[in-house]
């Protein structure tokens, strides 16, 4: 995995994205939110146990995972994976990786069939001395071991 132009940043910590085991390498991330599991409880209750419960885990629920950062020379390559994706129907794998400050892997997440939600960038105005911020938005089927294919 190649470090992109936007690891000279002071972050603490920073999340670099990859698609397809590096044919789209979207860069480092200063956030990422909505990368949690979430199971829906299913409970039995035999007629014969008062008010005895069992409970088992049901379907798991992942939230959309949005990424915000600075927009950078790596937007293009986001660019790129967006155009790829317009009006058709691919599965995709990505991954995203925790990088620490010494830009070592701490964690990772491996996404499965993730797809564009949406992309966003910041308004711009001339007069204003702000940031651009650069949002992608990926809807996924999940990043644990739990297909029962």
């Amino acid at each position: 995995m190649t470090m992109s132009n936007s690891a000279s940043l002071a972050l603490a910590n920073r999340f670099q994205v990859v698609v397809d085991d590096g044919a789209y390498d979207l860069g480092a991330w200063a956030q990422v939110q909505g990368l949690d599991v979430q199971w829906k409880v299913c409970d039995y209750r035999a007629g014969d146990a008062g008010n005895q419960r069992w409970f088992f885990p049901g379907f798991t629920e992942y939230s959309t995972i949005k990424l915000t950062r600075a927009a950078c020379q790596d937007s293009v390559q986001v660019q790129k994976w967006l155009s790829s994706n317009s009006f058709k129907s691919m599965k995709h794998t990505g991954s995203i990786v925790l990088m620490d400050p010494a830009n070592v892997k701490v964690i990772s997440w491996e996404l499965r069939d993730i797809m564009p939600g949406k992309w966003s960038i910041a308004s711009f105005e001339a007069g204003a001395s702000k940031v651009a911020l650069e949002t992608l938005e990926l809807q996924h089927l999940g990043f644990l071991n739990d297909d029962i294919a």
